[in-house]
Order: structure tokens, then sequence, then C-alpha cells
């Protein structure tokens, strides 16, 4: 019976289909601009006009399509559900500055989904740049480059001159060449959902990428949150097209809702068979589950989020999560994709929230309604800064602290001058520094006898502000302890210190 399947079954060779991952700042979207601008040119429709989160290109005659989402938060989601999107990873890594957090984590992201990796060492064109250091740095996180004896290849890149875009491109069909990737156009259609968004003229539109089969105009398609007949199928320039095979970017139009990105989608013969095997499939989450506080003593940041397409929605749901809540929690009354609107500052006004926005602007009633009710809105174009953003807020929340920096202590030697609350008095910085204003604890014989403030420093008879060790000094002291020769000052001031998250 095996046999038989195996038989009928129709092997074709297919692009790869590549992820580029890494820190922020290092040159991602750089990259994937430069292979835009050198692959796809003005004449063909324009470009790529909007975000669809996947595009194809072609180089030395075979064809390779990206993932342009926004970085591994969304690459996450996608593996999160079980969907195995991209078949190669780039990991770039600026030759400035080498290995960061987000580094850390695309590395961990990329092992986790046992893809074949290979490293762009970008921003070549930098001062300071060393590929050399950044291999050493790799090889600690257990990357190890083919020039240094390992396995993983690398390339040496500049996405501002172009420098090694093409030996890039060279180095993806080559991994691809040796890892053979094959899909099956005997099955019916099958892959995952990459993008989407409901369009205000065409309704849900959703970028798709076939792992096996040929998708046709007219087709049932379901994922686990929604089904349709595809009515518009267009490549990834807004071309229509009738047929799209495995590995190439497809928008689809005729859902009866936004599907969730990550989501894996069929063909099936008809809508009643599509209903009924994927009733009992949960489906993805399309917004954050605000989180309730039923803890009277912590604070809460409210937060109204719009942000462009769904893609972007759950990729931020997946960063925010990760914000630390022990002391402030996070609740987001309302998460949709969409300009901001006059609702949005409606419900900011009413439970005090702030209003963020990624990738998209406010109307102009919500604009003038946010300026006449002091609400503010707060847009960013980068998810990491959003998180940094809306970090802030939460620290913004937390109590301040006040805490004792120790500055240093000082021996006396002599004592000029008693009065009843002042003494002026000659010591010797033993360690660390004396400054002016300092509060003091007095020490005799190991044992604090005392406290009081220094409220005028002198060295070699000038006044000072402050005296380093080694050093001697004359010192106006102020309280109610009598200080002797021998005594040594602990000196410190208290500084209030912003509560951390």
């Amino acid at each position: 019976m095996n046999k038989e399947k195996d038989k009928n079954k129709k092997l074709v060779d297919r692009p790869p289909v590549v992820v580029v991952l890494g820190h922020v700042d290092h040159g991602k979207s750089s990259i994937l601009e430069k292979i835009k601008d050198l692959k796809i040119t003005e004449k063909e429709s324009g470009g790529i006009t909007q975000h669809i989160g996947a595009y194809e290109v072609e180089h030395q005659g075979k064809k390779i399509t990206f993932i342009d989402t926004p970085g591994h938060e969304a690459f996450s989601a996608m593996r999160s559900r079980g969907a195995k999107v991209a078949d190669i990873a780039v990991l770039v890594v600026a030759a400035e500055e080498g290995i960061k957090p987000q580094t850390k984590e695309a590395i961990s992201h990329i092992k986790k989904t046992q893809i074949p990796m290979i490293v762009a060492i970008n921003k070549m064109d930098k001062p300071g740049a060393d590929p050399e250091k950044v291999k050493r740095e790799l090889s600690v996180q257990d990357v190890s480059i083919e020039s240094m004896g390992g396995k993983i290849p690398s390339v040496e890149t500049s996405a501002e001159t172009g420098k090694g875009i093409s030996d890039l491109l060279e180095l993806i069909l080559l991994v691809a060449e040796m890892e053979d990737f094959k899909a099956d156009i005997s099955k019916p259609a099958e892959g995952v959902i990459v993008e989407s968004y409901l369009d205000s003229q065409r309704g849900p539109t959703a970028t798709l990428i076939l792992q096996n089969g040929i998708l046709q105009k007219g087709d049932i398609l379901g994922t686990s949150s929604t089904i349709g007949k595809i009515r518009i199928m267009e490549d990834f320039q807004g071309k229509a097209i009738k047929k799209a095979f495995p590995s190439m970017p497809v928008i689809a139009l005729g859902f009866e809702n936004v599907p969730g990105v990550g989501e894996k989608l069929k063909v099936f013969a008809d809508i009643e068979t599509a209903k009924e095997e994927l009733k009992n499939i949960e489906p993805a989450s399309q917004s954050f589950i605000p989180q309730s506080s039923d803890e009277p003593d912590k604070k809460i940041l409210n937060i109204v989020l719009k942000v462009d397409v769904l893609g972007s929605l759950e990729a931020i749901e997946e960063v925010l999560k990760e914000l630390p809540q022990e002391k402030v929690v996070l609740k987001i009354l309302k998460a949709e994709v969409g300009e901001i609107n006059e609702s949005d500052i409606k419900l900011a006004i009413g439970s005090k929230a702030k209003v963020i926005g990624f990738r998209v602007k406010a109307d102009s009633i919500a604009q003038s309604l946010a300026e006449r009710e002091k609400i503010k809105i707060i847009c960013f174009e980068v998810i990491y800064e959003l998180a940094q953003g809306v970090r802030d807020l939460l620290g913004k929340k937390v109590s301040s602290e006040t805490v004792r920096i120790d500055l240093g202590k000082v021996k006396i030697l002599e004592i000029f001058l008693t009065e009843k609350n002042r003494q002026i008095i000659g010591g010797k910085v033993i360690d660390g520094e004396a400054k002016r204003g300092a509060s003091v604890e007095v020490y005799r014989n190991e044992e604090k006898v005392g406290q009081g403030k220094i409220t005028k420093l002198q060295k070699e008879k000038k006044e000072i502000g402050e005296v380093g060790k080694g050093a001697e000094c004359g010192i106006l002291y102020q309280g109610d302890t009598k200080i002797e020769e021998g005594d040594i000052l602990h000196l410190y001031i208290k500084e209030s210190k912003k509560g951390e998250l």
C-alpha cells in the first residue's frame, strides 16, 4: 500500500524559503532592501508597493523566496504553531558590533527549528569592522564558521555598498542544492500563512507560502480559524495569477475572516468537508489577551494598541508577554489592526490608557480629540523600539527608592576648632574620596559613635568640591557628636534611584 502511495508521488524541486534574523540595527532590513533593489526592478509593476510578508527573487536563473517578517518574534509565533515555514536562516551580525542579546535569541530560534544557517557578517563598510572577532564570538555561541574549521558558511556583506550580496544569494542556492528541497505536487495544496490583514476595500487578505501541491483560483482553503474560496490570487507584486506553486509567495483573497499568522492551510474538496475537519482545531489567537489583575497592591499600565497588519500584532504580543510584570501589570484594553480612531481615544480617556501605534497613524478626528484631552499617542516603526517604549512606561509607574552610595573614609589627624554643633578638623583621605555636602558616620575604635555632615572642604587653604585618596584636607563638620583625633569618618551620599521593573 505504501509502495503504491510512493509511486503516485510527484516530487519536484522547489525554491528555498529563507528567513533573515539577527539583532535590531544590524542590517536585516537593509540586506532585504538591497536584495530587492538589485533583483526587483521598478518596471516590474513598480516593485513591491505594500508589506505582504514575503517576496521572490531570481539569481543565476534560480528562484529564492525571502520571508520579510518583523523579525524572529513573528518567526517564533509561526514555529510555536508547528509551522515550519523557512528552509534556511540567514543570521545577520554587524561586523563592528558583534554578538548582541537578540543575536543570541536568533541563534536559539534557528537551532530549535534545526534548519541550515548561513552567517552574513554585515556593515563591512564601517570603521572598526572586525569579521574575525565576530567569528570568535560566534564560536562561543556554538556557531562554528567554515573558515575556522566549522561547518557553517559565512559571507561578508555591506547593505550600504552592495558588497557580498550576490555571494550571499549564491551561498543560499548552494545550501539549497545540498539540502535538495522537494515538494509533492500530487498532494492537495498545503502551506503556511505568513502575513494577514483586513483590507478596507478587498476584505480579509493573506500572504501564504505553499509547501506541497498546486493552488488554483477557486480552490476551497481552510486554516484553524477560517475557511474560504479563493476569488483572487496574486503574486508578491500584485499581478493576477491562476496557479501557485510550492515556495512561491501568494496573496489570496476569499477568506471569511482574517487567518492567523503561522496557521497551516489546506485545500479541501468542498466547504462542508473543510468545516468538518477544522471544527476540532484550536484557532490561533488574533489578539493579545489582556491580563487581569486581582492584586490590588500592583500598579497597572493600560494601553490601547493599533497596528498595521495581523503579523505585527502577533509579533508584538510575543514581545510584550516577555516584559517583567512583577511590579506593574500591563493591561492591553484593545489590540487591533487599523489606524488610530476616535473610539480608541475615547477608550483611553475613560481608562487613563496610553495609545500605542505600530506603523499606523491617527486619523484627524482622533488626533484633535487626543490633543484636547491630553491623551498621549506614541507611534513606532520598529518592534524593539515599541517594546522599549512600553518598558519605559511600566518603569515610570514603579516608585523610586533612595539608595546610599559610599564615597570614602577620612582619618582625623587634628582638631582646630570645636563649637556647639560644628567643628573645624584636619584629616587624610584613606579610601575613596571626600566630597563637600557628604553625610558622615563617625567611627571610634571601629564603633559608630555618631553622625553629621561636611558643609565645607578645603585643600591647601582653598575651598574645593572633592579631595581624592591620599590627600590631606580641612573639613567644616556639622553634627551633635564631637569628633576626636584618630576617629574615622565614613562618607556617603543618598540618591533617589528610579524604580526598576
